[in-house]
């Protein structure tokens, strides 16, 4: 592979580690990256956790350094978000190549409207107003979460943000630190699983990774409120494209 592919894996971590790290949809972009290079795409989502496993230390050490969460507040409903994101995981390496594309493109068509209608509004809208204690409800849904970011990680952050601020009642600079805290603790025993199986460029993985935790960092210590309009013109311009292609569009009318 030429040395500019490297660097355009580094320079997409970095984009994607800043968007995972503010709000979420990041590996988006990272695993349309990896699949377009080439990368099967079971293996483009193993590959992607490496990064995501990286940049999210990253990320929580800048967070608690801040003193913006405690560990305390996130363990509780990290542990159903890791018994999800194992059998998530397990999915995930079972299902065919062809049958992951099709996957990925109709939940990339999903993110798609949710990142078109601001998921962050309504989210805002509530922050602070509900204080509920863990409940069994609580437990379902970050089961769930666990579930869905073990099986594709992409656009997991939108849904746990929801979670943390209307089903926990925590406010949304904290929610996006926990956010990141249950994804750190969940990653490692999603890797395992990709790991056991094979799916896992480290090469890739640990180049993609330096750009992510590049990303984390300025993410976390640096909000720049003034771009994220651009940012999200930009990212659903790439889940357009990449969901076509991933659906097989391109193919059907003969682009590519």
């Amino acid at each position: 592979m030429e040395w500019y592919y490297y660097l355009l894996v580094v320079l997409v971590g970095v984009f994607a580690g800043f968007l995972n790290t503010l709000a979420g949809s990041g590996s988006i972009i990272s695993l349309a990256m990896l699949m377009f290079m080439g990368l099967p795409a079971n293996v483009a989502n193993g590959t992607n956790r490496i990064a995501i496993l990286m940049q999210n230390i990253v990320g929580v050490s800048s967070f608690k350094k801040q003193k913006v969460f405690t560990f305390k507040e996130g363990i509780w409903l990290a542990v159903p978000a890791i018994v999800g994101s194992v059998i998530g995981a397990s999915l995930a390496v079972e299902i065919n190549e062809e049958m992951m594309e099709k996957t990925i493109g109709g939940l990339l068509v999903f993110l798609f409207f949710i990142v078109l209608y601001k998921p962050d509004a309504w989210v805002k809208g509530q922050a602070g107003l509900v204080r509920s204690k863990p409940s069994v409800w609580q437990i379902i849904i970050f089961f769930f979460i666990g579930l869905y970011g073990g099986f594709i990680q992409a656009g997991v952050g939108f849904f746990l943000l929801a979670g943390l601020v209307l089903g926990a009642g925590f406010d949304l600079v904290k929610a996006n630190a926990i956010k990141v805290f249950i994804v750190l603790l969940y990653t490692p025993f999603a890797i395992g699983v990709f790991i056991m199986n094979g799916q896992i460029d480290y090469k890739i993985g640990f180049i993609l990774a330096a750009g992510n935790m590049i990303g984390a960092y300025i993410a976390a210590n640096f909000a720049v409120s003034w771009g994220a309009k651009f940012v999200r013109y930009i990212l659903l311009a790439v889940i357009i494209f990449a969901s076509l292609k991933f659906l097989g569009v391109y193919e059907m009318i003969g682009l590519i």
